[in-house]
C-alpha cells in the first residue's frame, strides 16, 4: 500500500479523571528509532510523572507497533492507546500519555477510558493527512541530456512530492530522486527513455 494516514503535526490534549492528570502528545514520526527517541523525550521531561505510557505504529503496512503500560495494570494503558491509532487507521505515529497521579484509584475500566479518551483527544488536535509511501532513484546521463531530465523531473514534481536528493553535473550527470512508491516505475520507465540516461539502481 503506498498511501496511508497519518498526522501532520504534534497535537496534545489534557484530560483530567477523579484528580488524575493525563497529558497526551501524538506526535509524526518516520522509523521505529524516532519514535524511542520521542518516548525517550517525554519520558525524560516527565520524569516525575507516575507513569508515561505510550503506542506506535509506524510503516505504510501498519505492520511494526508496539505499546507500553509503564507500571499501569496490563492492558489498562498501552493497548487503548494504541486501539486508538487502529481506530483512525493511522501509521508513523507516536502517542504518549502521561499521569500525574490524584490520589484516588480509577479502577481498571477507568484506566482504559482515560488513558483511550486522553489519546483521542491528542489525535484530534493533530488532525489527518494522507502519506504516501516513498521510495528512490538514481540515474546517470549525459550532459546534454540535462535538459530534457530536468524537464520531466520538474513536470512529475508539479503533481507529486519529487525531490532532487543529490546531483552531480559534469560530462556525465548524475542525480538521485525521492518520490512515492506508486509513480516510480512509470518515472524510471520515461527517464530511461531519454537517450544515454541509466538508472543506477
Amino acid at each position: 500500500m503506498a498511501r496511508f494516514l497519518t498526522i501532520p503535526k504534534t497535537g496534545e490534549a489534557v484530560y483530567r479523571e477523579k484528580m488524575s492528570r493525563f497529558l497526551a502528545f501524538a506526535v509524526p514520526v518516520s522509523s521505529v528509532e524516532d519514535a524511542r527517541e520521542v518516548i525517550a523525550l517525554y519520558a525524560n521531561e516527565y520524569h516525575d510523572a507516575r507513569h508515561v505510557c505510550w503506542a506506535y505504529m509506524i510503516g505504510a503496512d501498519r505492520l511494526t507497533f508496539l505499546s507500553s503500560d509503564n507500571g499501569e495494570p496490563s492492558g489498562t494503558a498501552g493497548k487503548p492507546i494504541l486501539g486508538q491509532i487502529n481506530s483512525i487507521g493511522l501509521t508513523d505515529v507516536v502517542v504518549i500519555v502521561v499521569r500525574y497521579f490524584g490520589g484516588i484509584k480509577l479502577g481498571t475500566s477507568g484506566l482504559i477510558s482515560a488513558y483511550r479518551e486522553a489519546a483521542r483527544m491528542a489525535l484530534d488536535e493533530a488532525g489527518t493527512v494522507e502519506g504516501r509511501e516513498m521510495a528512490s532513484l538514481s540515474l546517470t546521463f549525459p550532459y546534454l541530456a540535462m535538459n530534457e531530465v530536468m524537464r520531466l523531473v520538474k513536470s512529475y514534481a508539479a503533481s507529486h512530492p519529487v525531490t532532487i536528493t543529490s546531483q552531480e553535473f559534469d560530462n556525465t550527470c548524475s542525480m538521485r530522486l525521492s518520490l512515492p512508491l506508486d509513480i516510480r516505475d512509470e518515472m524510471a520507465a520515461r527517464l530511461s527513455a531519454v537517450s544515454g540516461t541509466s538508472l543506477t539502481d
